[in-house]
């Protein structure tokens, strides 16, 4: 691996650190922004209740398609590069969101946003890993790095909410403006370019694998989020899994033959990274529904506000960051496989306690604990996952690991959240019906879904822990170079490759 001192000296680690935090702080804070903000701009923009989904879903569909060509794009043409691209049309797209007059065009300016997402979010998570060697250095920046997701989503809450309720919706993607515009001018003085290929060395451009990688996956996370909305066995949704499958079908046999493939799949064939983007998808489709469903529990069944219930998720994005932090410290002295176990375990056990929560409980009595178990085994999971994502990795490499890792994240929150949504919502409209208008019934049929969700979420949890303690490698190891392809020595770093 590249370490930081092989870089000029003017770029400093700490400031690479902070820089790039900036823009994963961007991206997920503008997930999970616009949620409380959408019934003031669906009744400004006079939008329906069905088309102010897509403020949410043309952002996450675009931005989930993209991240895997993104990555490699990054290693192909240089990931500061694309990084600067990125905050350029983030910043761009934003400015037509806040000017925007109607519905279509918020959501094309959403979808916009996502794309300067996608350019930037797997560029300044491979120039995170190679200006950090493999090992403890590494594993504390992306420790940093692991807690500002749960951070970032709950800080959107709070934040769409007071500028809803203040200056405008408007204002929500205004402040991306200068932050994106000054993000680009600043990179070339904070961060180095990180090429995975040099000029002379470049390859021709893997086009029709691109073109049939992304097709597909838009294709599917689009067809996971609408199928919520329309049926799982209408001839559309069926439709469109059939030509995902011929899509990735098809993109696996061009893989097979290109000289230059976007994602080599060799990469499927390391155990630890492969293991970890299969976790990844289980995981973070537990993740998708927590925040949704805790969201909804909490203003449904126990009466909040969405400012209160935004505030309160204050403890549980404190735990993630310590959460994160444990494991990044854990992760110098243990094996993955047992941090993630950990991580994991706890997760479980708030997502139980969370479907034990009674309607009328208290925050403190009811709560408190769940989310605090939660922001724990979510930090320590998420970090420990990119940690295995990229180990044994080369530096031309890691676009396409962190291309491939943010596509499981991404894939796996749309796919979990789209069937623990259908399981939860399966009775509740024959529940809400029998309910006939009384307010007590009508909280019981709400709880019962919410607690199927958290169940559903539970058992999708248990899963990844299953594959964990199965599959991943027992013991650490010394890492190999990943030129060489010897052991470093250091009984600081580990191997999870074999």
């Amino acid at each position: 691996m590249i370490s930081a001192r092989s870089y000029a000296p003017r770029y400093s680690p700490g400031a690479v650190l902070a820089f790039l935090c900036l823009g994963q702080f961007m991206v997920f804070l503008d997930v999970s922004i616009v949620n409380l903000a959408l019934p003031s701009i669906r009744e400004e923009l006079g939008m329906s209740e069905v088309s102010q989904e897509y403020i949410v879903t043309a952002y996450a569909t675009v931005l989930g398609g993209l991240l895997l060509l993104a990555g490699r794009l990054g290693d192909t043409f240089g990931r500061r590069r694309l990084l600067r691209a990125g905050f350029v049309v983030f910043a761009l797209a934003s400015l037509a969101a806040g000017l925007a007059v109607n519905g279509p065009m918020l959501i094309a300016a959403r979808a916009v946003q996502g794309l300067g997402s996608a350019l930037l979010a797997p560029s300044a998570l491979a120039l995170l890993t190679s200006s950090f060697p493999e090992g403890p250095g590494r594993n504390k920046a992306l420790g940093v790095w692991g807690s500002l997701a749960g951070i970032a989503s709950i800080a959107g809450v709070i934040l769409g909410g007071l500028l809803a309720d203040g200056p405008g919706w408007e204002w929500i993607f205004y402040l991306n403006v200068p932050l994106g515009l000054g993000a680009a001018l600043a990179a070339p003085r904070i961060v180095p370019d990180g090429r995975g290929a040099e000029r002379g060395d470049r390859r021709p451009f893997d086009t029709f694998g691109a073109l049939t990688l992304t097709s597909g996956l838009l294709l599917l996370i689009f067809t996971l989020g609408e199928a919520t909305r329309i049926g799982w066995t209408t001839g559309r949704t069926l439709g469109s899994l059939a030509g995902v499958a011929v899509l990735l079908t098809a993109f696996v046999v061009i893989e097979s033959r290109a000289a230059a493939p976007i994602m080599p799949l060799g990469f499927v064939r390391k155990k630890t990274i492969r293991i970890a983007n299969i976790s990844a998808v289980l995981v973070f489709g537990t993740f998708s529904a927590l925040f949704f469903f805790a969201s909804i529990f909490m203003q449904q069944v126990y009466g909040y506000s969405p400012l209160k219930a935004g505030f309160a998720y204050l403890p549980l994005a404190v735990a993630v960051a310590a959460g994160a932090a444990v494991a990044s410290g854990l992760l110098a002295k243990l094996a993955a496989r047992t941090v993630l176990m950990a991580g994991l375990a706890t997760t479980v056990a708030g997502l139980l306690l969370m479907w034990r929560a009674p309607a009328g409980g208290a925050y403190a009595a009811d709560l408190l604990t769940p989310f605090l178990l939660l922001g724990l085994g979510c930090g320590m999971a998420y970090v420990t996952l990119q940690i295995a994502a990229f180990t044994g990795l080369s530096e031309a490499e890691a676009g396409t690991g962190a291309g491939l890792i943010n596509t499981s994240q991404e894939a796996g929150g749309a796919l979990g959240l789209a069937v623990i949504t259908t399981i939860a919502y399966s009775g509740l409209s024959g529940d809400l019906a029998a309910a006939a208008g009384d307010p007590e019934l009508i909280v019981a049929a709400q709880e019962a879904a919410n607690h199927d969700a958290f169940l559903t979420a539970a058992a999708g949890g248990f899963a990844a822990l299953v594959i964990a303690a199965l599959l991943m490698p027992r013991s650490r190891r010394t890492a190999p170079h990943p030129t060489t392809g010897q052991g470093t020595g250091d009984p600081e770093h580990f191997d999870l490759t074999h």
